[in-house]
């Protein structure tokens, strides 16, 4: 009758707050008490309710017996279900009175007053950096452990968040799950779409192509694609270019600075993408294929840059002789021929080189290094040349035959 009538006779002597039962003011008497009378007899763990340790239980047997009817996924309690099933609804019922910002679940919205009050209250023992959350601590800690619990099934690549794991499938699947509502171009990670609206919504417009951009100082950048512009200068070689960061992760050059390090061979690089392309010999990756003849890259560029020999496409052209060319390496190895220039000089004798191709080839005279194995015979060749010709000294290999 109580529950028709509001009564709630048993008051608690400490906080003021009132009950309709005996029993349930006992349980929240322990509140003050400390008192936690139901221990879990496989891990000593107590608890204040017999039902918070029947729910516990379910940790060590595993047991979900509470099931979502729209997509069959199982949850150990019956809150955690509650929570799951506003995945399917969008319905979002906590929200916070400062600034209206809405959430599916009471936990998130605790984390985010945290926000308007600055609270960090978990703290990392090794460098002294401070959350707002239990869990973003707990993958910060893998920066020291160097852990990385989640691995690819398909090259066992790991990774540290299983955020990452989740976008590096793409990579295997080629899937682009995140399409823009305007011009239906597919990103592989929700970022880079994010990135990609402002190309849309961005209030700041150029005038001459009408991209537009979020900040006004990317529209600045912007504007030197079509003014050629590039106002940042090296101080030490006289290199330019268009955008600061370029010149920032250019000057890794001079200071020989690598911070990236291949956790399997060693190497290290300059620069993050340089290291994941990197991985890619160790994984044996090579996730972009030509839809002409099947072959495969671990780049996109080197994968366009293929699709040239297809297209007989020759881009680069010398503004001195006028001849083309595939790849601007070529190009810019081509210009030697002009200047005379041989900017790859061997540190152990001096000889000049035009192209780094030739001096890594040259530099094998000194170290005696012959990478090119004969599959027959297992004799070392320092030059591909090298092994082509000496093929032919097995019996069978004959590769020059008269047309006639």
């Amino acid at each position: 009758m109580r529950i028709h009538t509001g009564q709630k006779p048993f008051a608690c002597d400490l906080c003021g707050q009132r009950f309709n039962r005996k029993t349930t003011l006992n349980v929240h008497m322990r509140i003050h008490s400390g008192q936690k009378p139901f221990a879990c007899e496989l891990c000593g763990q107590r608890f204040k309710r017999k039902t918070n340790l029947n729910s516990h239980m379910r940790i060590h047997t595993g047991q979900k017996p509470f099931a979502c009817e729209l997509c069959g996924k199982r949850f150990s309690h019956t809150t955690s279900l509650k929570g799951h099933i506003r995945v399917h609804t969008g319905q979002k019922p906590f929200a916070c009175g400062l600034c209206g910002q809405k959430f599916s679940h009471k936990t998130h919205i605790k984390d985010h007053m945290r926000v308007h009050t600055g609270q960090k209250p978990f703290a990392c023992e090794l460098c002294g950096q401070r959350f707002t959350r239990q869990s973003t601590l707990n993958i910060h800690i893998r920066i020291h452990t160097g852990q990385k619990p989640f691995a690819c099934e398909l090259c066992g690549q790991r990774f540290r968040h299983e955020t990452s794991l989740k976008d590096h499938m793409c990579v295997h699947t080629g899937q682009k799950p995140f399409a823009c509502g305007l011009c239906g171009k597919r990103f592989r990670h929700e970022t880079r779409l994010k990135s990609h609206l402002s190309v849309h919504t961005g209030p700041f417009a150029c005038d001459l192509c009408g991209k537009r951009f979020r900040h006004e100082t990317r529209l600045k950048s912007h504007m030197s694609v079509h003014t050629g512009q590039m106002p940042f200068a090296c101080d030490l070689c006289g290199k330019r270019f268009r955008h600061e960061t370029r010149l920032k992760s250019h000057m890794s050059v001079h200071t020989g600075h690598k911070p990236f390090v291949c956790e399997l061979c060693g190497r290290r690089f300059s620069h993050k993408n340089n290291l994941n392309i990197h991985m890619t010999i160790h994984t044996g990756l090579k996730p972009f294929a030509c839809e002409l003849c099947g072959q495969r890259f671990n780049q996109k560029t080197t994968l366009n840059s293929h699709m040239r020999i297809h297209t007989g496409q020759n881009p680069y052209a010398c503004e001195l002789c006028g001849q083309r060319f595939r790849y601007k390496a070529s190009l810019n190895s081509h210009m030697s021929v002009h200047t005379g220039q041989k900017p790859f000089a061997c540190e152990l004798c001096g000889k000049g080189f035009n192209r780094k191709t030739d001096l890594n080839r040259h530099t094998r005279v000194h170290t005696g290094q012959k990478p090119f194995i004969c599959e027959l015979c297992g004799q070392g060749f320092s030059q591909k040349i090298s092994l082509n010709n000496h093929t032919s000294v097995h019996p069978g290999q004959k590769p020059f035959g008269c047309v006639t």
